[in-house]
């Protein structure tokens, strides 16, 4: 009998901090400027107003989202250093105990104690791989990327500078700012929509559900912030 030995591939989703800044960079910058431009056109009367406060609002924004992104990457290179210094300092200075530690790690996944005894013998015998390993499987740290801070300010900036152009667009080719949002609200739902839909698909969630999830949030906080526009004109 002949059969066909085929292999099984395995699809998993592998952590992209690309995708996750992008993600951050676009949900902020669709929904903070498109509630701000929302917000104003219930209280004024002319675009200018509106594209003016946009701008500025995208600008600073989008400083304010790439800044802290690249601390965060900062932070996160500093930490693994820190950590790695003190796990080569525990390999010298306990040596005994940090073999009890993998010994630890291991007995978790069934191994029996002769087996532990080995592998911690074995894995002590280089210092580079013996730290290595500690980090990633007792602390569960993987070496940063050391360009991980820059990049990562640069996508989120330049994300939320993609996403808040959307929908302050539209108020540069309408007339007044209420036909301005109904534009901008078409606009900006249909991206977070397919926003929402994308991020879901490489995330592996329901995408229309995760789409509906983004869109519906979107709404919420440009109907507020319209509604509070609104109040606020009326009463003062």
């Amino acid at each position: 009998m002949t059969g066909k030995t085929g292999l099984h591939k395995e699809k998993h989703l592998k952590s992209s901090d690309f995708i996750t800044d992008i993600v951050i960079g676009m949900s902020d910058g669709l929904t903070v400027p498109f509630a701000l431009a929302a917000g104003l056109s219930g209280a004024v009367q002319h675009n200018s107003v509106v594209i003016t406060a946009g701008i500025a609002e995208i600008v600073a924004g989008s400083i304010a989202m790439g800044l802290g992104g690249y601390l965060a990457g900062k932070t996160e290179q500093e930490h693994f250093q820190s950590e790695l210094k003190r796990e080569y300092e525990e390999v010298e200075t306990i040596p005994e105990k940090e073999k009890g530690e993998v010994r630890q790690i291991f007995a978790q996944y069934g191994l029996n104690e002769p087996t532990q005894n080995i592998i911690a013998e074995e894995l002590a015998k280089d210092k580079d791989k013996w730290v290595d390993f500690m980090l990633k499987y007792e602390l569960g740290l993987e070496k940063p990327d050391v360009n991980r801070a820059r990049n990562s300010a640069a996508t989120i900036g330049i994300s939320y500078i993609v996403g808040g152009l959307i929908p302050l667009s539209a108020y540069f080719f309408t007339p007044t700012p209420f036909r301005g949002l109904v534009i901008s609200a078409l606009l900006t739902v249909v991206c977070l929509f397919l926003f929402g839909y994308f991020k879901s698909k490489v995330t592996g969630q329901p995408p229309v559900k995760g789409a509906l999830k983004v869109m519906f949030i979107g709404i919420a906080a440009a109907s507020a912030a319209f509604v509070v526009a609104k109040l606020f004109s009326l009463l003062f």
